[in-house]
């Protein structure tokens, strides 16, 4: 089965029609400025094709502008104004990737990128970009899977234990400040000391309200302490999280990142879907996730420098909410992540509307780059779009004209050649993607999810004794403890009240002692009678202990 043939993940083989060119292109250029970026391009290992190059109002599809499959885990930067097409610039990257064999992660905010795992409808506009830029289109569907955080909308479930995400992205998430942040790691340093799994929020929430009882409180006193404002700040943060539907993110089984790495039978990458419709209106939780994927991966993957070609490429859409009122902490983790994971044969394509979204240190580390069109309507406008035509290298393009002008589907595009040096700034009439350009039909999408062999893995959340039934159970206990205690010492009361009161009770069942027998016989009877006389009275003295001196 060719490639251009090959079932896609919502059915089986589909037809493959190519896209008829109506008008013939113009020619490459010759000489001058547009010949030398043109020979800018001219890779000789393996590359993807983006597109033909735009010169002087003309598309020239015999300058194909390319970028060399090793050096994609260098990074790169998809940016643009909103409806230029930087979503189908994603496409377009992810499928001749999977067609090389290098899996693909895309998160799809708005839903309409499931289409690539279908093959694309022919057209007329599909035909006449075809035709432009040099491409002999066919239409194909790509292998996917589709994954969904914590199960909401279509998708595998993907959750993530509190622990793995760790205080820095939990913090960014419950939008907590430094100082809170600080307190949360020191939460985390206690649950991880004394063996308390931090697998859900309700965990956490637990912790949380054990360190500032009456019992919890001394537990952190010689590190510092947790007072009692910030944990309730914690405890708010949490549960409104928790109110807005975020609580079935964080639990077991935790997803194994391993899973994005997978390529078909057939050799090709599996490019991972992750839906997120269900939570756009939750951009920092969506964004921080997709940041938690990438540290993941970053941890689990061994040292393996430059490769042929990546191991994984991860588009990270929407990158501007993953900076938006970040802690130093948090900036730190990112910058280094970026940094390292190149060596892990990880690239990283951030996909925003402008380059100042992104912090100088990240952006620095952005090798690739595809630049859709900016709009000047503004005065804030305008100086965005001087700052962005700085950050790209000397031109013979007028690149403030060229980015205001250029149309949907066209970008500017300069990448790092095959030695590393970054090739000419290069206009560009981008590509048709082969696969579909929308949305696949829901039925179609849910059957692919529950075909998946990892649907049986990740589907059923599991909830097993961890930091919230520990504490419970030790609770349970102490206050059991407490009503034996409170039981003993209430029964030794009441022994005690028995014995006193038995003090003053009569004695009718006590033997009679020795002076109450003399009293009561018949003997001391009669001595009382001589009680008069003088023996009489030293007897009677004797017998009570009263006898007289003698002299």
């Amino acid at each position: 089965m060719s490639v251009s043939e090959q079932p896609s993940a919502t059915g089986g083989a589909q037809p493959a029609p190519a896209a008829q060119a109506p008008a013939a292109p113009a020619a490459a250029p010759a000489a001058g400025p547009a010949a030398e970026i043109a020979a800018g391009y001219a890779f000789d290992g393996p590359a993807l094709d983006l597109g033909a190059l735009l010169w002087d109002g003309a598309c020239h599809p015999d300058a194909p502008i390319r970028i060399p499959l090793p050096v994609l885990n260098r990074h790169g930067l998809v940016a643009g104004a909103t409806g230029t097409g930087k979503t189908k610039t994603l496409q377009l990257i992810a499928e001749q990737l999977s067609g090389h064999g290098v899996p693909v992660f895309l998160a799809d905010i708005k839903g309409d990128v499931s289409g690539i795992s279908a093959p694309g409808e022919v057209g007329e506009r599909v035909g006449q970009r075809a035709a432009e830029v040099g491409q002999e289109w066919r239409a194909t569907g790509f292998p996917c899977e589709f994954y969904g955080l914590g199960g909401l909308g279509p998708g595998i479930p993907v959750r993530a234990t509190v622990t793995s995400f760790g205080p820095v992205l939990l913090s960014k998430v419950l939008q907590l400040n430094r100082t809170q942040e600080q307190s949360l790691g020191l939460i985390f340093h206690y649950a991880d000391a004394k063996g308390l799994e931090l697998v859900d929020l309700k965990d956490l929430r637990a912790v949380v309200a054990f360190l500032v009882s009456d019992t919890g409180r001394a537990e952190l006193k010689g590190i510092g302490g947790l007072s009692t404002v910030t944990a309730g700040v914690i405890l708010r943060a949490i549960t409104a999280f928790e109110q807005q539907g975020a609580g079935g993110f964080f639990g077991e089984p935790e997803f194994d990142t391993g899973e994005f790495l997978r390529t078909a039978a057939d050799g090709r990458g599996t490019v991972s879907v992750l839906e997120l419709p269900a939570v756009q209106d939750k951009p920092q939780l969506f964004s921080t996730f997709l940041m938690w994927m990438l540290a993941d991966l970053f941890h689990d993957l061994p040292e393996v420098g430059d490769l042929e070609k990546p191991k994984l490429v991860f588009f990270f859409d929407e990158a501007h909410l993953l900076f938006k009122g970040a802690s130093k902490a948090f900036l730190e983790s990112i910058t280094q992540t970026v940094r390292l994971i190149r060596s892990k044969g990880v690239g990283v394509f951030l996909v925003t509307q402008t380059p100042k979204d992104v912090p100088a240190d990240v952006l620095a580390q952005l090798g690739n780059r595809v630049q859709h069109a900016l709009r000047a309507f503004t005065p804030d406008d305008a100086k965005a779009l001087k700052a962005t035509v700085r950050t790209f290298p000397k031109s013979p393009y007028d690149l403030e004209e060229v980015l205001t002008g250029l149309g949907t589907g066209e970008a500017v595009v300069t990448v790092l050649s095959e030695k590393g040096a970054p090739t000419p700034v290069a206009a560009t009439r981008l590509r048709a993607p082969e696969s579909l350009m929308g949305p696949v039909d829901a039925a179609a999408l849910d059957a692919a999810v529950k075909a998946s062999p990892l649907y049986g893995r990740y589907a059923e959340a599991v909830d097993r004794e961890s930091a919230y039934e520990k504490l419970t159970a030790e609770q349970k206990a102490a206050e059991a403890a407490a009503l034996e205690a409170a039981a003993a010492q209430e029964a030794e009361k009441a022994a005690k009240e028995d014995e006193k009161n038995g003090a003053r009770a009569p004695r009718e069942k006590e033997e009679p002692s020795l002076a109450e027998q003399v009293v009561g016989s018949g003997i001391f009877k009669s001595l009382a009678r001589s009680i008069g006389t003088q023996l009489g009275r030293e007897i009677s003295r004797s017998v009570f202990g009263t006898a007289r001196r003698r002299r």
